[in-house]
């Protein structure tokens, strides 16, 4: 099988369910972000980071792959049987932010990004994982969306924010406060 058909040469592309609809479709936006954002996850994954760590994210990245296969489908033609994205997904999420949170100083200031490269990319992750939120949500208000991909999104946002405060931990970085000027 090539991995070439041609026939997206004139802008569209075909769904799950072989609707065809153009590249830059909001539905085609919204899984779209999410493999950019899974290509930073592993960004993250590839650092020197506690093995612990990198299995979490590899379980995000499956679920990552699991939203995208959902978000590919023609919600009304797809008769395939694709992946579940679950409550304990997000519940996982949740319980390794706890558990992080439980080891880190209590958070009295907003932080500016950096302190560490992989740090960094934890923060530019979390910014793709929002962009792909505020589509994901775009393309709710027009499209079916299962409600569970939004919480699973938020979450992860979250849970990127509070592994990179871990990784300045765990790196021996520090923590740069911000401090507005009045």
């Amino acid at each position: 099988m090539k991995i070439y058909t041609k026939k997206g040469d004139e802008g569209t592309t075909s769904l799950i369910g072989g609707t065809r609809i153009p590249k830059h479709a909001l539905r085609i936006e919204s899984y779209g972000t999410i493999d950019e954002l899974n290509s930073y996850i592993g960004l993250i994954r590839d650092q020197a980071i506690d093995a612990k760590y990198q299995a979490q994210l590899i379980e995000i990245q499956d679920r990552l792959f699991t939203i995208g296969s959902s978000l590919a489908a023609d919600p009304e033609k797809s008769n395939m049987k694709l992946p579940d994205l679950l409550a304990s997904d997000v519940a996982y999420l949740e319980d390794c932010m706890d558990e992080m949170d439980s080891q880190l100083p209590e958070m009295r200031f907003f932080v500016l990004p950096g302190g560490h490269t992989t740090v960094s990319y934890c923060h530019l992750a979390r910014c793709v994982c929002r962009r792909a939120e505020r589509i994901t949500t775009h393309l709710h208000e027009h499209e079916f969306v299962a409600p569970i991909v939004m919480q699973y999104l938020n979450r992860l946002s979250d849970y990127l924010f509070v592994l990179g405060r871990k990784l300045t931990q765990d790196l021996g970085a520090e923590e740069q406060p911000w401090r507005p000027r009045m």
